[in-house]
């Protein structure tokens, strides 16, 4: 007996795993389009389990994909005999609708939207089948008539999915704030699905359509969530100034929500819009009770202030930083305050020698290992500064010590190449960038390997280096803030070393420091000369891109920049300006979906 068992069970295990092989290979040849092989197994599979739907519904499928259209009918009747399915019955018609049997087809849908009408709790079903067959207007028929029969449901995010896929993007943003209004908490879900169909551009219909919504609902319900949107979407715009307007009716609201001020002014700075970042500060500066937040905000109004900062200013800026860290302390809850002076001092005020005392005041703080390392980095940058290049190297190699692996030891020794660099050992500084093509930071990796592609490319075409020492040396007054010396020293290889593998770089470099010293139309006159004779070379997107900057924000020139969008986006697809450049372009040429 207990054999007999031992056997059947043996057979049954064998015919499941045979039978789910069978379902495999089925499986496989329906992915590979090898439909007749398919059809095959998908039969005799049906015959072991009749009752088996997947595989009749697969089979339905694979019929109408040979234009076996009276099999798959065949099919479906035989199933319908048995239950009037409204999924069966779309399926039915679309099967009429590939015969081009439209009246028929028209009938079954039209008996499928009737049936919910007694068991709205078919709604969902129904109205998939109908997407799965991209019939979208029977569907949204069906999630219109959801909304009558079960008002306590919502289908607003099935609607706004339809109308996305039928480009009538008023009737998704639409839908998309109606679900808003039933689920605040999926806000930031919805930013992420509309962020597509709005711009920078204002005027764009998607941007109009969506802020005349918004502003209505803000007067009709003067929800949070109207204003956190209005606001997002007044960042898309680079409208800051306005959406601080909806960000202080916010916090009036939430006073929790100061974070919020902060980000959008930080944001604000970023983007060059300094005033608007510099009134948000002052603003967090009226009403926040925080030590710390407002050691924040005094620090990013002196950064804003120094920016443009003639020599009075420059002293006051002074007086102010000396005010405060009278009023705060010299503590380490002062300590991003002390670097910013710091900083302050060595390249605004060109005091090295106080700058470089105040740090090592600093590191007799009671900080930890990562204040520390930060206090040291800043002391080393400041010892380059002075081109005293061994005692940086030291601070830049205590860090990587200390802080094996993390993201500031590997930028601190990008930076002992850089300074190797600076000092002409071409040969170390490209041992230590090769290490660094591998960093966590994608940033630090690009760094480093730009400037391990600048020294390979120059080190071997002249035997005294004397060009990538002059361009090493122009790079070091850059970081010291001597543009003027660096031009100078660039134009010095222009004309030495004219036609060898470094010109084009030299070129790109000068038109930087043109464009740092707003000399925008030598800049420009760079950028042509690098299209014009290195179109080839690996700077030629860069150059591109920038070039189309300079027309579009400072030369108002927005057809050439139109063009130069355009050739990145068709000539360049794999340049990392590619997303911006497109983005760039569609704005230019006035879509209505960015």
């Amino acid at each position: 007996m207990q054999q007999r068992l031992f056997v059947l069970l043996f057979l049954l295990g064998w015919y499941s795993g045979f039978s789910q092989n069978s379902e495999n290979l089925a499986e496989s040849y329906y992915k590979k389009a090898e439909f007749k092989k398919a059809l095959i197994i998908y039969e005799n599979l049906l015959k072991e389990k009749p009752f088996n739907y997947n595989y009749s519904n697969k089979l339905v499928d694979i019929h109408q994909q040979l234009e076996q259209y009276e099999e798959a009918e065949q099919i479906l009747v035989q199933r319908l005999a048995k239950s009037r399915n409204p999924e069966l019955v779309v399926a039915l018609g679309y099967n009429f609708q590939l015969r081009d049997s439209i009246d028929k087809a028209n009938t079954l849908y039209n008996e499928a939207i009737t049936y919910v009408d007694q068991k709205p709790f078919f709604i969902y079903r129904i109205a998939k089948k109908f997407e799965d067959y991209s019939l979208l207007n029977q569907a949204i028929e069906i999630y219109e008539k959801g909304k009558i029969l079960t008002p306590e449901n919502n289908y607003s995010i099935q609607l706004a999915r339809i109308y996305v896929e039928q480009g009538n993007i008023e009737q998704m943003l639409k839908n998309y704030i109606d679900y808003i209004q039933y689920k605040p908490n999926y806000l930031n879900n919805v930013k992420r699905s509309i962020s597509e169909f709005v711009s920078e551009n204002k005027e764009n219909e998607n941007n109009s359509y969506l802020r005349r919504l918004l502003l209505k609902r803000i007067q009709q319900n003067p929800e949070t969530y109207w204003y956190e949107l209005l606001s997002w979407l007044y960042v898309q715009e680079k409208a800051y100034n306005k959406s601080f307007i909806q960000e202080k009716a916010l916090y009036k609201r939430n006073p929790e929500s100061i974070d919020r001020l902060i980000e959008l002014a930080i944001t604000a700075q970023n983007d060059s819009d300094d005033d608007t970042a510099k009134s948000i500060f002052n603003y967090i500066l009226e009403i926040t009770q925080d030590s710390a937040t407002a050691l924040t905000a005094h620090q990013y109004i002196l950064e804003i202030d120094t920016k443009n900062a003639d020599e009075k200013a420059l002293n006051q800026i002074n007086e102010t930083y000396n005010d405060l860290l009278t009023e705060f302390g010299k503590s380490e809850l002062t300590l991003p305050l002390q670097l910013a002076y710091s900083k302050f001092l060595a390249f605004n005020q060109r005091d090295t020698e106080s700058a470089t005392q105040f740090l090592k005041e600093m590191l007799k703080l009671n900080i930890s290992i990562f204040q520390e390392a930060k206090v040291k980095l800043l002391l080393a940058d400041i010892l380059v500064l002075q081109e005293k290049f061994n005692e940086a190297l030291i601070f830049y190699s205590q860090i990587q010590a200390n802080l094996k692996n993390s993201i500031i030891a590997q930028e601190a020794r990008f930076k002992v190449a850089k300074t190797s660099y600076y000092k002409g050992d071409f040969d170390w500084a490209e041992s230590q960038l090769k290490i660094l093509k591998s960093s966590t930071s994608q940033l630090i990796a690009n760094d480093a390997l730009d400037l391990k592609l600048l020294i390979s490319d120059n080190k071997y075409e002249d035997s005294t280096q004397t060009a990538l020492q002059y361009y090493a040396k122009a790079d070091l007054f850059a970081f010291q803030n001597k543009t003027d010396e660096a031009i100078l020293l660039l134009d010095k290889i222009l004309e030495e070393h004219k036609g060898e593998s470094i010109t084009d770089q030299a070129l790109y470099q000068q038109a930087k420091l043109f464009e740092k010293n707003k000399q925008y139309s030598k800049a420009e006159a760079n950028y042509q000369e690098i299209i014009k004779n290195y179109g080839d070379d690996i700077l030629v997107d860069d150059t591109l891109y920038y070039l189309a900057e300079l027309y579009n924000i400072h030369l108002a020139k927005p057809e050439e920049a139109k063009l130069l969008y355009e050739k990145i986006i068709f000539e360049h697809q794999d340049s990392i300006y590619f997303i911006e450049a497109r983005k760039k372009f569609r704005m230019l040429r006035g879509d209505s979906i960015n």
